[in-house]
């Protein structure tokens, strides 16, 4: 088998198709690195253990004493605020927990303050 003469023309080819590829197959392709990889997951968890937990907090605030006063008390506060008083309440700290957990409360006052409309 002989070589070809032009060698290096061939290996400047194929390591520009591999820049080439890398490059579509990151902007394009969806291909991500590991840190983002990491990064995504743990904020998919997250999100997943908040949509989990709000609606305990939501059945835990109306079970309370004079639950249709507090909810319009809720509705009331501004919506930047809201969060701080569903954890102030303390229907956010879930058992186990020393402290509410702020994602929780600020989904369980979105919740609280503009319930879902039936669908016809």
């Amino acid at each position: 088998m002989t070589m070809p003469k032009n060698i290096s023309t061939l290996i400047w080819s194929a390591v520009g198709g591999a820049v080439l590829c890398m490059v579509i197959g990151f902007t394009w392709g969806g291909w991500v690195t590991g840190g983002t990889s990491r990064t995504n997951s743990a904020s998919a968890v997250r999100d997943a253990v908040v949509v989990a937990l709000a609606p305990i907090c939501v059945d835990r605030f109306k079970r309370q004493d004079d639950a249709a006063g507090k909810i319009a008390e809720l509705t009331k506060a501004s919506t930047w605020d809201r969060g701080n008083v569903v954890a102030k309440s303390g229907f956010a700290t879930m058992p186990g927990a020393k402290d509410a957990d702020s994602d929780v409360a600020r989904a369980c006052a979105e919740m609280l303050a503009s319930p879902p409309t039936p669908k016809t």
